[in-house]
């Protein structure tokens, strides 16, 4: 069933309601703390993005394509236009699969979301951090209620797709569009929307160019209806528009009816793993498994992982002998591997000689995938994992949780180690101390009064 709402507003308009009209005092305590957590998450991990595959590439490409200091590159010395630096963040914020997910949604809310922003906030100069705070939360619920709506599996790359619609809305907030500027500004997004699943077939490193896209492309539509441009009006629910051609089959009623209740920046989860979310459960199994008395490996005859339809969609790609860091990531035999191999997986494992490691590939050889039939096309849990042993002995563990999840949250120490790991992995090292400037700034983000201090903290020495 394809429905809209029971208000009679098209959903642009619904959607433009709450964005425009929401308050810094109507959000929830728990959501606040919830966008502090996850902008200091995603900010940490986009600095790590500044050395993985690609991301020296695309700085060196965008250097022809015009020239200002408007805003910060994450873990780089450079500053470029606002366009430029919205692209390139949100690339490093998803080029290692490290930043946090919507599960419900599947997607990566802040990666399009807050580097359209930050590099906003940056040009524009005065934007507080209540008022940034409030236009992440927003933007959120903005690409995670678009995101589950959907009712089939996945078609278009949903981070890409419906995440550039949660950038614009953030933006939109923090340009002081009117309601209508802001369903129209939509409308701009949508004539600019991509996001296809082929290169997330073929491991390929465009997947996460396609989330810097819609994230530039927000910063642009965000501008032209600011000067006073409209878009269409019908670009979610219109008979040509966003959901009818990029989901299918859609509920989006129940959505916009909840917007300004639930808060969808709480039901974001961390990835404590450099993987797809896909892949958390098995890694979690295997080291689970790996701390048990039983495990041996040379006792292991085989590993089967048994998920939902969109884990094996997702995961079940074969090994190959030399895999990019991007097809090794959601490559459950490869990411296996190396947790029965180190007992967890980190950045490290995804670079060099790691990826080519004969060792790696032959336990690979351990791992089968197997579908459990369920029929939510999106769900991601539960998992099961089953080790048999070459005596014919069954291991088995099973969650309906992954780790991180709201259910699961990490401590406050786990988070803060994963970004001080991030962060040692900038391109130019941040100076001594800048870590926990950053992490004490984001702590007290709605008492900033400019928004470009905080960004004045990810230049590197």
């Amino acid at each position: 069933m394809n429905d809209v709402s029971t208000s009679q507003q098209p959903a642009s308009y619904v959607f433009a309601d709450h964005v425009t009209g929401t308050r810094f005092e109507d959000i929830s305590a728990d959501a606040i703390l919830n966008a502090k957590t996850f902008i200091l998450d995603t900010i940490g991990v986009g600095i790590s993005g500044s050395t993985a595959d690609g991301a020296q590439h695309l700085l060196d490409a965008s250097r022809g394509w015009g020239s200002g200091e408007d805003a910060q590159v994450w873990g780089r010395r450079a500053r470029v236009p606002a366009p430029t630096a919205t692209l390139l963040n949100g690339f490093q914020v998803h080029c290692q699969e490290f930043d946090c997910v919507h599960e419900a949604a599947v997607l990566h809310p802040l990666a399009t979301a807050l580097p359209a922003a930050l590099a906003f906030a940056e040009r524009q100069g005065g934007i507080s951090g209540q008022d940034f705070l409030t236009a992440i939360i927003l933007g959120v619920d903005v690409s995670t209620t678009l995101g589950m709506a959907s009712r089939e599996k996945l078609r278009f790359f949903r981070p890409a797709t419906s995440g550039g619609f949660g950038a614009v809305a953030a933006v939109g907030r923090l340009a002081g569009l009117s309601t209508d500027s802001m369903a129209r500004a939509f409308g701009i997004q949508y004539a600019q929307t991509s996001g296809t699943m082929q290169p997330h077939v073929e491991g390929n490193v465009t997947l996460p160019l396609q989330v810097g896209f819609n994230a530039r492309a927000a910063l642009q539509a965000a501008d032209l209806a600011s000067l006073g441009m409209k878009g269409p009006v019908g670009t979610f629910e219109g008979p040509f528009g966003f959901l009818p051609m990029f989901e299918g089959v859609w509920t989006l009623g129940p959505g916009l009816d909840n917007l300004g209740r639930d808060w969808q920046i709480s039901q974001v989860s961390h990835k404590p793993f450099p993987s797809g979310r896909a892949g958390h459960g098995g890694i979690e199994g295997l080291m689970r498994m790996r701390a048990e008395p039983w495990f041996d490996l040379d006792a292991i005859a085989g590993i089967k992982v048994i998920a939902p339809p969109l884990i094996n969609k997702l995961c079940s790609r074969p090994d190959m002998p030399e895999p990019t860091g991007n097809y090794a990531r959601l490559c459950m035999a490869f990411i296996g591997a190396k947790v029965l191999q180190y007992g967890s997986i980190d950045l490290s494992r995804y670079r060099g000689d790691e990826l080519l490691d004969p060792v790696t590939h032959e336990l690979a050889k351990l791992f089968t995938m197997e579908v459990d039939g369920n029929p939510d096309e999106n769900a991601l849990v539960p998992h099961e994992i089953v080790a048999t042993l070459k005596d014919g002995t069954e291991h088995r563990w099973r969650c309906e949780a992954m780790l991180a999840s709201p259910s699961r949250r990490l401590t406050r120490e786990q988070h803060l180690a994963k970004f001080r790991d991030c962060c040692t992995y900038a391109a130019d090292p941040l100076p001594a101390g800048r870590t926990d400037d950053l992490i004490a700034m984001v702590d007290a983000l709605e008492t900033v009064t400019d928004m470009r201090d905080l960004a004045n903290l990810l230049m590197p020495a």
